[in-house]
Formats: structure tokens, sequence, C-alpha cells
């Protein structure tokens, strides 16, 4: 019997359209982003993406979360090091290569096409996952009588820093950066160095 396009013969169409959803996003950022354009990518019928995804939003709100789970777990993945503090610089650099890796994908976790989070309960729990890990590296630099409170304080801090200075290398505003990746990771790493982090 012959196979129909609906039929996918992947056996995974979810993950399938994720994929594609994906490269897409890579190429042209997240505002030409449909589910025709997915399902044409994934090789699949017009309406396949409908048996996943509600609508764009939908669709957009799971590129995101998974976006989340992976930058959780390249924070914890980085986090190497000998001591509490190296493990944190190093998550911190971990994060700023994931935004360099994945621009695209960055933007639409971070910018203003990000679904509405209290329509999609994934999106709060992966982010909520990313923040955690951050959390816990912070929390391992402090000493046993530090407040939950200035440790809830510098982890925003922490984040913010990384945040900043991968933003900033994505839109070009710190002069005189290598081309590559990791150049601009051992350039994020000067400055988080220069601030003690």
């Amino acid at each position: 019997m012959a196979r129909t396009k609906e039929s996918y013969h992947h056996g995974d169409l979810a993950n399938a359209l994720l994929g594609a959803a994906g490269s897409l996003l890579a190429e042209g950022g997240a505002r030409p982003l449909t589910l025709r354009a997915v399902a044409r990518r994934a090789g699949v019928s017009a309406m396949a993406p409908y048996r996943h995804f509600a609508d764009r939003e939908a669709l957009l709100a799971a590129v995101a979360a998974d976006g989340f789970a992976r930058l959780a777990a390249a924070l914890e993945t980085g986090a190497e090091g000998a001591t509490p503090g190296e493990r944190l610089f190093n998550a911190g650099l971990a994060y700023i290569r994931f935004a360099l890796t994945n621009p695209a994908l960055y933007r639409l976790m971070f910018g203003p096409d990000l679904p509405d989070k209290g329509r999609h309960p994934v999106l709060v729990d992966n982010g909520a996952a990313a923040l955690a890990a951050c959390r816990r590296l912070v929390g391992a630099c402090a000493d046993g009588e530090t407040p939950p409170e200035a440790i809830e304080r510098r982890t925003a801090a922490k984040w913010a820093q990384v945040h900043g200075i991968a933003g900033l290398m994505l839109d070009g505003l710190l002069d005189d950066l290598p081309d590559d990746v990791e150049g601009r990771v051992a350039v994020a790493g000067g400055i988080l160095a220069a601030d003690g982090a």
C-alpha cells in the first residue's frame, strides 16, 4: 500500500514539525514562520501540523519552549569547573554561546514574538527550568548563611549580565568582535572576568 503524503514516513510528526520550524526560524526569524511553511519544509500536507498545533502561536510556543529546555541543558552541561565560581562562570559562557549559536531562536525566546506564557504553560515550565539551573549555580557560590532573597537577587543580576552581553553581541553593539562564535565567547569571558564573575 502506498503511503500518502499525510501519513508522514518518519513516524514522529511533532518533532519533525519542530525541526522544520527551527530551520525556518534560523533562516528568516519568527515573522514568516507559518504552519503552512512548516508543513512544506517537513514534506507533509498543509493540514498535518494542526494535529499537533492549534495555530501559529502554539507552534511558536512549542519552538520557544524547546529552546528554553535546550538552554537549561546547555547551562547544566557548561557548568564545569573545580569550584562553584568556575562552574557559574562557565555556565555564563554557555548561555552566551547558546545565544550566539541560535540567534533567531534566542530572539524568539526573549523577544516580542514570544507567545503569551499564560496560554502556554510549557513556556513557564521550561523557562523556570533554565532559571532554576542558574539559581542552583549561584546558590552553590553562597555560604550557608546567605538568605534566599539574596540568592534570588544575585541570580537575577547574573542572568541580566549574561543576557545583556549576549544581546549586545547579537546586535553588533560591541566594537571589534571576532567573526566566529568561540572568539566572541572568549571576549564575553573577558567581560565577565573583568567584573569578577
